[in-house]
């Protein structure tokens, strides 16, 4: 670890993911900064990987890239028909993904948002839907097929029950293929996903899985294709999940990295706002001078120093474990 931590808050533009304020840092290095945002309800095991990203980017240790740009989708919360309609068609993605299956929220009010989002993106584009794993086997086989029918085609269905185990049958039950995020990105083993045959797509999500670095490693044993995505980060943290879609040698999908849109504000420089459906590869990135207007109240700066120290201790008593002689 070196350099300074700064704690940002910022209001969202609209409710995600459970939350309305995102809150993080940002971590000073040799070569600039990196961002550091594990949701707060996240242990130090967890939060761990994402601080080896943050390090990872301060550092500058970015790979070769391979692309100018990245396509991405439009991304659709759960909010009326009429808003995701005026959301995709002022993104200019040819591809979005909609939430769905969030808690309170019935399958009918899924379906109108996904043919809300059909149609605003016409014939050709791609829509995806993403459920956080919040279905059992059955409810996802029958949503599946209720959805499909409203995109008039769904490109891919995202973590449709929690999981490992339910995916793969899930997958061997319908013909739309199945992308897993959450049992990669949160689980032990990440390649189970593979070895159960339980996905057609990997999401990877940089911050969770430590690093850029860390991502082509699975990208490359996974042997599926790759989407990479935000942990809702501002343009400092997308442009690690940019650095990374740029560097792989095949992107077949769009990349869910256009979130910058749900944040009221950044803390970086040039933000990252897709333009025609494509982030362009903009490195590195710089925090202006304005970045005080978005600093989180003393308590909650204390919180995350203090979480900082708590999971530097989790490192190394890792290390020492590690280390001790079996």
């Amino acid at each position: 670890m070196t350099g300074r931590l700064r704690v940002f808050s910022i209001p969202m533009t609209t409710r995600f993911r459970g939350i309305t304020v995102r809150e993080g840092a940002v971590i000073e290095g040799d070569a600039g900064w990196g961002e550091w945002s594990p949701f707060v309800e996240y242990p130090p095991e967890e939060a761990e990987a994402w601080l080896r990203c943050a390090e990872e980017a301060a550092a500058g240790d970015w790979p070769v890239v391979v692309r100018d740009d990245v396509p991405v989708n439009a991304t659709v919360p759960v909010v009326s028909p009429e808003a995701a309609h005026a959301l995709v068609l002022a993104s200019g993605c040819a591809t979005a993904k909609v939430k769905v299956a969030d808690p309170g929220s019935a399958l009918a009010d899924d379906l109108a948002r996904v043919e809300a989002v059909r149609d605003a993106l016409g014939p050709t584009g791609r829509v995806r839907v993403d459920a956080n794993g919040a279905w059992t086997v059955d409810q996802a086989v029958a949503a599946i097929a209720e959805l499909d029918r409203a995109a008039g085609g769904l490109e891919y269905v995202e973590q449709p029950c929690a999981s490992v185990e339910d995916l793969a049958s899930v997958r061997r039950r319908v013909a739309v293929p199945i992308a897993a995020d959450e049992s990669i990105r949160r689980a032990a083993d990440p390649y189970r996903v593979r070895d159960l045959g339980a996905a057609d797509i990997a999401v990877l999500k940089v911050q969770p899985l430590g690093g850029v670095r860390a991502c082509l490693r699975i990208a490359d044993d996974i042997g599926m294709p790759v989407v990479v995505s935000s942990a809702l980060e501002t343009s400092l943290g997308l442009a690690a999940g940019v650095s990374l879609a740029a560097s792989l040698p095949r992107l077949d999908h769009a990349c869910g990295l256009a979130t910058r849109s749900l944040l009221t504000a950044d803390v970086a420089s040039p933000e990252l706002f897709p333009l025609d459906g494509k982030l362009p590869v903009l490195l590195p990135l710089v925090l202006p001078a304005w970045l005080a207007e978005f600093e989180a109240s003393p308590d909650r700066v204390a919180w995350w120093e203090a979480r900082l120290d708590g999971v530097l201790a989790f490192r190394a008593s890792r290390a020492m474990r590690e280390d001790r002689p079996r």
